[in-house]
């Protein structure tokens, strides 16, 4: 017996050594960022249970069996058809300012369509105004409705928008309605869900959070953009969620959510229709392709034209194609270069590009919240804060609120907007939306709300930095260690 239960042993023993030793190769192997290569190593070896258990959990991009088949089977009939889209000749263009053309060359590359032309933009900062809005378009509608929200938070403004779906819905129109599973928790068990389906509105949760799929897919995995379509020819994105501010996250205590949306009118709308068709046929394996343009939508007037050129990113899209956009954008900057975002977690080579540009005598502005929502990534991202100062960088500290807006501005001429976080997961796992926009009437308008956030904002002092508590800095760097998993 003594025999028998030695054997056990070295087979047990041989077994946990053979499955770290395979866990290693797999993370050599995929030829990852070496802080995240080196962070997962560490962990694995100073927590070898935890640490493999949280790597085949998160440690890879995988987005399940179900859905590489279908992405496979989709992206045949979304080329077929993004081909026919190209017959359109009037709507497109290939010449663009000189800041904005390597970013829309990279994206027509990348994604096998060029900017499209002819579109009209609303900036909107206020939520209010932006309900209003919304709730006007879907009175108006007559076809379909398409929405897509991490949060859908019941409440105030948002139970008015369901209100106004729900009437659109009985009168006819199509209303398909797809929330993230781990975003929208708080909406999927309110009564609303059942409301919303009785009136006809076809509701998906999208990347349903359950232990038993961890098995089969990465855990982690969000559905991030924030995207409503009226009639293929109305759009809106940006930063909000579904959610009325005065009472979202109210007991966090860093006060109300601030939000940029636009609203696009013009053959973009059909544009981004196709994105939301690949996200509902990854979730739910039902094609649901974008209707031919309208001759109204291609022959819209010219005034305030805008070029706009759509970036969508995350599992089965154009692989890191978004950090090559912002890589681009940032060295495009010749004058001035503005940053807004939440959570700013960059990635090596984002960090250097941003110094490098206020090194070369760009003048750099970043705007973060002073207060926010997690706490780890807001220590990790003061990490980074020394080397942007020392750079030249500006760094704006927001005290009104937790600024959610996600924008990027180069010389007031060519302008990102949309989901996207500065942070490792958007960067490289969330799905994610951007308008790219080449104008300098979009710039400039853009510009006066990133002056009115800086004009509510603290500048950070490197003298003041520099000399904070030895203890913070142990805080950051150990946050900052968990950095790529952010």
């Amino acid at each position: 017996m003594t025999t028998f239960y030695k054997c056990i042993n070295w087979i047990l023993l041989l077994g946990y050594w053979l499955l770290i030793a395979i866990i290693t190769l797999r993370i050599l192997i995929k030829r990852r960022a070496v802080n995240s290569a080196m962070a997962w190593l560490l962990i694995i070896y100073i927590l070898p249970l935890l640490g493999i258990i949280a790597y085949l959990s998160f440690g890879e991009l995988y987005l399940g069996k179900r859905r590489v088949e279908r992405a496979r089977n989709m992206w045949p009939y979304t080329n077929k058809w993004l081909k026919n889209f190209n017959q359109y000749n009037q709507i497109y263009t290939t010449k663009h300012s000189n800041v904005a053309q390597s970013l829309f060359d990279l994206c027509r590359y990348r994604q096998g369509i060029p900017g499209v032309k002819g579109n009209q933009l609303q900036l909107i900062t206020d939520t209010n105004s932006v309900i209003r809005t919304l709730i006007n378009d879907i009175q108006l509608a007559r076809h379909n409705i398409e929405m897509l929200f991490y949060i859908w938070q019941p409440g105030g403004l948002a139970d008015e928008v369901a209100e106004s779906l729900m009437t659109a819905a009985r009168k006819g129109v199509h209303c398909r309605l797809m929330l993230d599973s781990a975003g929208s928790i708080t909406f999927f068990r309110s009564p609303w869900v059942d409301k919303m389906r009785r009136a006809g509105i076809h509701i998906v949760e999208a990347l349903q959070v359950n232990l038993l799929r961890m098995f089969f897919r990465r855990m982690d995995l969000r559905q991030h953009r924030k995207v409503v379509i009226i009639d293929n020819c109305i759009a809106y994105t940006g930063s909000m969620n579904l959610i009325d501010p005065r009472f979202f996250k109210k007991n966090v205590g860093i006060g109300q959510w601030i939000d940029l949306m636009v609203r696009m009118k013009g053959p973009v709308a059909t544009t981004i229709g196709t994105i939301y068709a690949c996200d509902w046929e990854l979730e739910t394996g039902q094609r649901i392709l974008p209707a031919p343009l309208d001759n109204n939508i291609i022959n819209l007037k010219q005034e305030n034209n805008h070029t706009i050129q759509v970036i969508a990113s995350g599992p089965g899209f154009s692989e890191e194609i978004i950090h090559s956009a912002l890589l681009t954008a940032i060295y495009s900057a010749r004058e001035q270069l503005i940053m807004t975002t939440p959570y700013f977690v960059p990635s090596d080579d984002l960090l250097y590009a941003i110094c490098i540009a206020a090194q070369r005598g760009v003048e750099v502005n970043i705007i973060l919240p002073l207060y926010n929502d997690s706490i780890l990534v807001d220590w990790a991202s003061r990490a980074f804060f020394s080397e942007l100062l020392e750079a030249g960088v500006k760094i704006y500290q927001f005290e009104n609120g937790l600024l959610h807006t996600k924008s990027v501005l180069v010389d007031k001429q060519l302008s990102l907007v949309g989901t996207v976080n500065l942070d490792m997961r958007s960067l490289w796992l969330n799905f994610e939306i951007t308008l790219v926009v080449d104008g300098s009437d979009f710039g400039n308008e853009l510009a006066c709300i990133q002056n009115n956030y800086i004009s509510n904002s603290r500048l950070l002092d490197i003298t003041y930095w520099e000399n904070r508590a030895w203890w913070k800095r142990v805080i950051e760097r150990l946050s900052y260690f968990f950095s790529p998993f952010l």
